[in-house]
Order: C-alpha cells, then structure tokens, then sequence
C-alpha cells in the first residue's frame, strides 16, 4: 500500500505527458484535414483523483527510498491527510471548472485561433505539473522532496497565472515570479544553513537543528519569511492583488485555496513549533504583531478596490494574518501549540475551500447560470458569511480558536481576531457588491460544467467540520454565539451604512481614494528603478574613472617610452667613447702603479 503514495505526484505528470502527447496528436491531425480531439478529457480531470481517494483511505502510510536523490521518505499521517484531502478536492473541483470556464477558448481553438491554442497548450500542461508539486510537498518527510514540490509548484504555477498573455497578465505574473524568487531565495537559505548544520535529512530533523543550533533564531526567520511570500506576510503580499485578478478563475482559485497555503504548511513542517527549548519567543511575538498587523492593513487596502477578485486577494492577505498570528503562539508559547494545532488546521481547510467558493462564484456572476437571481445571490452569500465567521465551517473555526486560547496569556489574541472578522465581513460586502455591479449575461448550457463544480465547492466549504479528518471539531455552545457573531453583524451593518451614503451621492458604493492593486509593490518598483539608476550612474562613474586613469597611465608611458630612447641615446654615445674611455682608464692605472 505504500507504494500508492508515489501514485499520488507521480499520476498528474503521467497525465500532463498524456495531454502533451493528444495535443501533439491532434495539431498533426489537423495538418491533414482530422478533427481536432478534445481537450479537458476525463483523464485530464482526473488528475488529482489518487490524492483524494487515498486521502480517503484509513491508517497511515511511509515510503522510503534509498536511491531517491538523498534519500526520499514520504509519509500520510493525521497531520497531513486533512492537507491532502482538502487540496485534492478542491483541485478536482476547479479542474472539472476549468472545462466550462475555457469553454470559449477551447472553441476558438476549434476554429483554429493560434493564440487560443498556444494559451489553452499551457494551461493543459502546467495545471497538472502545478497540481504534482502541490501533491508533492504536501506527502514529503525528506527536505529534498519537499522543496523539491515547493520549487515546482511555484515555478510552473506562473505560466496559470500569465495565461492571458496581456499587459496585465505580465505585470501580474511579473509581480508573481519576482516575489516567488525572493521566497524561493530565503527558504534555500533557511533549509541548507539548517539542515547543514546538523546533516538533516528530514523535517524533523530539520525542526530539531533549528532548536539546537546557536543561530536557531536566525535560521527561523529566514524560513518564516520565505514561506510567508506565499502566504501573504504583510510587505511580501504584493503579489497576490496583481496575480490574483489576471488569472483564469480557476488558478484563482486554486492559487489562494490550496498554494498559499503551502505556506502555512511550511511553517508547519519547518518551525519547532511547541518545543520550549527552541527559544523563539521574540520571533513568535514579532509573528503575532506581523499577523495582526496583515489581517488590517489588507482590510482597509481591500475595500477601496474594485475588482472582485483583487478585494478577495486582499482577503486572503487577512485571513492568512490571522493564520499566522496563531502560529507566532506556537512559538512565543509552545505550551499552547497541541491545543492550537487542530484548529489551525481546520482554519485552513475552512479558509481553502471558501475562499476556492468565492473565486469560483466570480466567474459565475460573470457568466451567471440559468437560475433565479435570489438564489445566485444566495449561494453566492453563504460562502462570504461562512469566511465571515457566521456559518457553518466559519463558526465552528471561530469557536476551536477560541475555546483553545481561553485562559491563556493570549487569550486577548481573541479579541483582535474578532476585530479582524470585522474587516473580512466588510471585505465580503465590498466583493459581492462588486460582483452584482459587474453581473454578465446569463451562460450558455456548454457552460455548465462550471455551475455544477461551484454548487460542489459551496456545499464542500460550508460543511468542512463534517468531512476533514481531525478530532475535536464541535458546534460551540448556544452561549458563546453573541460573541462569535458580533463582528459579522457590525460588518455588515458597517457596509450598510456606508452602502446608504455612497447610493445617496452617486449610486456607488466609492470610497474618497483609491489605492492601486499592490500597494506597496509600485513603491518597490520605484525603489529598484531608483537603484538601478543609481547603479548605471555609478558605473558610468567607473568606466568615466577608468578612462581618465587610463589616459594618465598612457601619458606616463609615453613619459617612461621618451625616458628609455634618451637611455638608447647615452648608450650609442657611451658605445662610440668606450674605446678612448678603456685606453684613458688604463693609462690612469699605468700612471698610478708606477708611482706607486
């Protein structure tokens, strides 16, 4: 049964090579006057089918393999089955909307549209390699596995992320690639100093280094900034808002549902979380105040956005700094981490597939189904009041937290989430308001299969306690409702409000100024260009530097050449005197002896 664990990366590469192999297939059929076979098959769908349906599977798994590069160990325990599971699904479901969501696309490509087919040739391609990568740091115990899935996920995910091809496109997958870099850059340097310093081969040796290392704290900063590229830290989010919008809607969704939280899982997997020796409690802090300090900023920069799905990037820029904030407490107090550890899981499951929901639903109120406007409408709410924190798998994540951080010292830490909840209420508000201003027509039946995968990621996120594999899970008390609900409610009376005063000027629920999609991202724009132009000036100072030390060495040469030819003269001079010279010289000596 182990084997069935290398089953899992290795059938999305199998089908990515099958997909090459049909297209390939079918544009040499084209060439002589065949059909064009159909793209988006059942076994292109049915890629990320092995993780689920071994997710699925009871007991725990290991495979080692001696001859796998260093040493390969993967493993499925209760730690990572509710990752997998939650992934699996949610890849299926947006791979089965893909098929109705390029529908179009896959017509022009029908019709022989060049660039429909070079788009729809990567989108076929990468979304099962992304989908292999994903698979594989998620089931990887051995370092090199697990940044080897890391590095591939992130790396063909920017081809999803560019596959319009526009200029937005490639300023969003410009953003994408550059932090992506950045990260890839710090975790490299956080995995070899640590694993380096102690021979680790394994996560858990990994953690164990960190803890006995003298710059422990220093190897942990370096991975908690890495993996927090991917998810979201506030100043490295920049990415998300640009990438996010230009994207097909279901790499939106499966980028903010399952890849950023590969981030979060590699906190887990890398940070000694819980283990008081590790002395790591001022980088817990500074995570806990960089947590918080995300979950508002991204707040109040989302809500002045009017893309629906840069204000949901922006939501997940917040939801991700409540995330962290909890894992900061792993750390500045490990005491708490075995309580924590359960509902931080369950927040990002519960975060993954609402938020897959919620990209999802953009592209149905863009191409709305045949079905009456109040239920749309409806579907569309549940998943925003569940992120909320109102219903169903939303509030009994609420209450997990809660319940585990009550009577501790960061039992104050609860009070702030809530404040945070009000921020992601408003976040929704502003992101359906949106998404009804922009509605499209409704779609097509060839457009169905979009319907059916959305009614299947509602239905999935909003009953994630009953499905995800973790003990613990409860429905809170009746008596702890008013304060799991209060955020939500004075959200959503706070978007009211401000819903009223916009209609009554303009119809439009504005806001005074607007911040572009990024924020932060122009300024370090402007930063680089600034150094990059400072380099230039520099360099053309060196090469201006060069040329005049240059013209002063030939003028010395020059100096040293004139020298050496009046040398050559006093030689020819002493050469024609040698012989006089000689016979003087010894008349002299003659002249001395005798005297003598």
């Amino acid at each position: 049964m182990s084997l069935l664990l290398a089953v899992v990366p290795l059938w999305p590469l199998l089908v990515m090579l099958y997909a090459g192999l049909r297209l390939a297939l079918a544009r040499l059929g084209s060439r002589r006057g065949r059909p064009r076979l159909e793209l988006f098959d059942a076994v292109w769908l049915s890629a990320p089918l092995p993780a689920l349906l071994l997710a699925l599977w009871p007991g725990e798994l290991a495979l080692s393999m001696q001859s796998w590069m260093l040493g390969g160990l993967w493993q499925l325990d209760g730690a990572r089955r509710p990752w997998l599971l939650f992934g699996a699904l949610l890849w299926l479901l947006a791979g089965w909307y893909a098929r109705g969501y390029l529908a179009h696309e896959r017509r022009q490509a029908g019709e022989g549209d060049a660039d429909a087919v070079g788009r729809l040739l990567g989108f076929t391609l990468l979304w099962p390699l992304t989908l292999a990568g994903n698979l594989l740091l998620i089931l990887a115990e051995d370092i090199p596995s697990f940044y080897l899935g890391f590095v591939t996920m992130t790396l063909a995910a920017y081809g999803l992320v560019v596959h319009a091809r526009d200029r937005d496109a490639r300023l969003g997958g410009l953003a994408y690639i550059v932090m992506a870099l950045v990260g890839e850059g710090l975790i490299l340097a956080g995995l070899l100093w640590s694993a380096g310093s102690a021979e680790a081969l394994t996560l858990s040796e990994l953690r164990a280094a960190i803890v006995e290392a003298e710059r422990g704290p220093w190897m942990a900063t370096l991975l908690w900034l890495g993996f927090g590229v991917k998810a979201g830290v506030i100043g490295l989010h920049v990415w998300l808002p640009l990438a996010h919008p230009v994207a097909p809607t279901p790499a939106s969704a499966v980028l903010s549902g399952v890849m950023v939280k590969a981030g979060v899982l590699g906190w887990l997997s890398t940070l000694p979380l819980g283990v008081p020796e590790a002395g790591l409690v001022r980088l817990g802090e500074a995570i806990v105040l960089a947590g918080l300090a995300g979950a508002f900023v991204a707040a109040l920069l989302g809500v002045t956005q009017r893309q629906p799905k840069a204000v949901l990037a922006y939501s997940s820029v917040s939801q991700l700094g409540m995330l962290a904030s909890l894992v900061g407490v792993g750390l500045a107090a490990p005491a708490l981490w075995p309580a924590l550890l359960v509902p931080v899981t369950l927040f990002a499951a519960h975060h993954g597939m609402t938020k897959g929901a919620l990209f999802l639903g953009v592209g149905i109120s863009e191409h709305p189904p045949r079905l009456p406007a109040w239920l749309i409408v409806t579907l569309l709410s549940v998943p925003a009041l569940s992120l909320g924190g109102a219903l169903t798998s939303g509030l009994v994540a609420k209450g997990f937290i809660k319940e585990a951080l009550y009577g501790s010292e960061y039992a104050a830490l609860t009070s702030w989430l809530s404040l945070a909840a009000v921020g992601s209420t408003l976040l929704m508000a502003r992101a359906l308001w949106r998404q009804w201003r922009g509605r499209g027509e409704p779609s097509l039946p060839w457009r169905a299969p979009m319907s059916l995968a959305w009614l299947g990621a509602v239905l999935a996120a909003v009953s994630v306690p009953l499905w995800l594999p973790i003990d613990g899970a409860k429905w809170p008390p009746l008596k702890d409702l008013p304060g799991l609900l209060w955020p939500v409610a004075l959200g959503l009376g706070l978007a009211g409000l401000v819903l009223l005063a916009a209609r009554a000027r303009s119809g439009e629920w504005g806001v005074a100024a607007r911040l572009p999609a990024g924020d932060l991202w122009w300024g370090y724009t402007a930063l680089a260009r600034r150094v990059v132009a400072g380099l230039t000036r520099a360099g053309a100072g060196l090469v201006a530097s060069g040329q005049r030390l240059r013209a002063r060495l030939v003028e010395r040469e020059h100096r040293a050449i004139d020298w050496l030819d009046g040398l050559t003269h006093a030689e020819r001079v002493f050469t024609r005197l040698a012989v006089p010279l000689m016979v003087g010289v010894a008349v002299l000596l003659l002249l001395g002896f005798w005297l003598g």
